[in-house]
């Protein structure tokens, strides 16, 4: 064995208590790291030819690259969609890092981790109130769990051409329907070959909203009488607004097409009862993204997709390896070989696992009403504040905002600057209905009134 690499092995245990040391001092000091940082690169170091070992290397870390990373998971960070991660979801990366297993399910060639992960599909399909109806698995993040889904309807539609996609490649007239997409989604039909120009846009409904026009979708179907794929949304990027999922459901029942939900974030709002009635109707969905590392707060890279079982073969199709003998016959056993873009992939089920069984059903209805009550308290100083206005109303967990005064448009990204670079509170830009805006995300479990007070201190310090 290399002499450094040995000398680590021989005091694994003070180097992971080392980490450990780091964690906690990370932790423990997040409301006071900044939110985001002016400079943002780092001197190049060449790579030594020996090694340092693993606890110079940590040291190395602490001087050179800590002090540029940001509270991103911290209680203020309301940029993008980004969760935290829960006490218990740590536990579970970090012992999925020390496990470091495959978890493909693959009879009689793997361990049994895909077990684990089927039976935390099961545990979030119940969180959710849906059906079992499902099969899952875990991918990346919500771009890869739409790549999964659109991959499995993209088969399917050629079958109802009576083509095989996965054999045979793409054909032309395959259609997809959306009104108000996620980037994600439109990236994914650049990915499949499909093309990200290639979908008809669905009118929204008029006034305030993001919302598939009902009526118009149903003028287009009447007009292209053939099967498609129609893409909905649990919750938009923007304002949170969700599609008519019952009106949608009844379409189903009389018209051959595909229903793919992105609901990426918004998928959580089923467990408060409060906010459920938004999600009525999903259950008749063919697929569902839904990405963990939002609102379920467990770390990075950890989503998962819903794909009807009875939609299992074409799944299979799309995903199989069928050309290694030394992985067996597809057809034979389950195997996440089979139904997802990746071969080799960490056990990304462990941290959702942990944190849905150490918090429960009442653990994620309190996360979801304290991020939307925080939401609405911004919302509250946006509406009542002379600076500034609502661009939409605040529907679930995002506030979605401008200067007052069209006058002030070419002002919104200096001020967003202003604001970010303060350090104590993370927003994003954003574009809604050809308004200059700014979005304020709010899925972190740490997000207390607090913090939005900070926040409100620090608008008003950005107009000085």
């Amino acid at each position: 064995m290399n002499e450094t690499l040995q000398k680590d092995l021989n005091k694994i245990g003070e180097l992971l208590n080392a980490a450990k040391k780091e964690s906690l001092s990370f932790l423990n000091e997040i409301d006071k790291i900044p939110t985001s940082h002016s400079k943002m690169t780092v001197d190049y170091v060449p790579l030594s030819e020996k090694g340092i070992g693993g606890a110079k290397a940590l040291k190395v870390f602490q001087k050179r690259l800590k002090p540029v990373i940001v509270a991103s998971t911290g209680a203020r960070y309301w940029g993008f969609v980004t969760g935290g991660s829960t006490p218990a979801a740590l536990v579970g990366d970090w012992l999925s890092t020390v496990y470091d297993q495959n978890p493909q399910g693959t009879t009689g060639q793997n361990d049994i981790s895909a077990l684990i992960e089927i039976e935390t599909i099961k545990l979030l399909l119940e969180l959710l109130n849906l059906p079992n109806d499902f099969m899952g698995g875990f991918v990346t993040g919500a771009t890869m769990s739409n790549f999964t889904c659109l991959a499995t309807a993209r088969q399917w539609l050629g079958k109802a051409f009576g083509r095989d996609i996965a054999k045979q490649g793409m054909t032309d007239g395959l259609k997809i329907l959306t009104a108000t997409p996620h980037s994600s989604a439109i990236k994914c039909l650049s990915l499949l070959g499909i093309g990200s120009q290639n979908f008809i846009r669905i009118k929204t409904i008029e006034g305030n909203r993001e919302a598939i026009d009902i009526a118009d979708l149903k003028r287009i179907i009447e007009e292209i009488k053939e099967p498609f794929i129609l893409i909905s949304s649990g919750g938009t990027v923007n304002t949170v607004d969700f599609d008519d999922f019952e009106a949608i459901a009844e379409l189903k029942k009389k018209h051959s097409f595909w229903w793919h939900i992105d609901a990426a974030f918004g998928a959580f709002a089923a467990c408060s009862p409060k906010f459920e009635h938004l999600l009525r109707g999903w259950e008749s969905a063919d697929s569902i993204t839904v990405d963990c590392h939002k609102w379920l707060n467990v770390p990075y890279e950890s989503a998962f997709y819903l794909v009807k079982e009875a939609h299992k073969m074409a799944q299979i199709e799309t995903f199989q390896n069928s050309n290694a003998p030394y992985l067996g016959n597809p057809l034979d056993n389950f195997s996440y070989l089979n139904f997802l873009p990746e071969n080799s992939r960490r056990l990304r089920a462990l941290p959702t696992w942990f944190s849905i069984v150490a918090y429960g059903k009442n653990g994620y209805r309190d996360i979801v009403e304290n991020s939307v009550k925080m939401a609405q308290m911004l919302g509250n100083f946006i509406e009542q504040s002379v600076d500034f206005e609502l661009l939409a109303p605040v529907r679930l967990n995002t506030v979605c905002f401008t200067l007052k005064g069209v006058e002030n448009q070419d002002k919104i990204s200096p001020f967003l600057t202003k604001l970010n670079e303060g350090g104590k509170v993370f927003m994003t830009p954003t574009i809604y209905q050809n308004q200059k805006g700014i979005r304020a995300a709010f899925v972190n479990w740490r997000t207390s009134e607090k913090d939005v007070e900070i926040a409100i201190n620090e608008l008003k310090r950005a107009l000085d």
